[in-house]
């Protein structure tokens, strides 16, 4: 019984070895932020495109160019310009009143991909 108990013991811990080493050796992925030729803008980049004229949204981590969509959104304009030049992932999630926007809304947002928000 001696020999069982160590003999898992031994197999367990070499297990566990062999997992660190192959997560030490595998190769690191790019973040999201890495990407080439993809821009990262601040909060204070994002905070210069803050009106009707220029309306830059950060959701979800990224930047959009929403200018174009604010007369083709179901709702007045005047719903979304307060969150332009911001972080506007809680208006995206919740609507304001805690319904989140549909997946077709969801990927409407990348033909308005600008880059990553920092």
């Amino acid at each position: 019984m001696k020999r069982l108990t160590f003999a898992a013991f031994v197999a367990f811990w070499v297990f566990v070895g062999t997992l660190l080493a192959l997560v030490a050796l595998e190769p690191e992925v790019a973040s999201a932020g890495d990407e080439q030729g993809v821009k990262s803008y601040s909060l204070a980049e994002l905070a210069k495109h803050a009106d009707q004229d220029s309306c830059w949204m950060a959701i979800e981590g990224k930047v959009y160019d929403l200018t174009g969509y604010l007369g083709r959104h179901p709702t007045p304009a005047s719903v979304l310009l307060p969150w332009c030049g911001r972080d506007a992932t809680a208006g995206m999630r919740t609507k304001g009143y805690g319904r989140d926007h549909s997946p077709a809304a969801w990927a409407s947002l990348e033909e308005y991909f600008v880059g990553n928000f920092k």
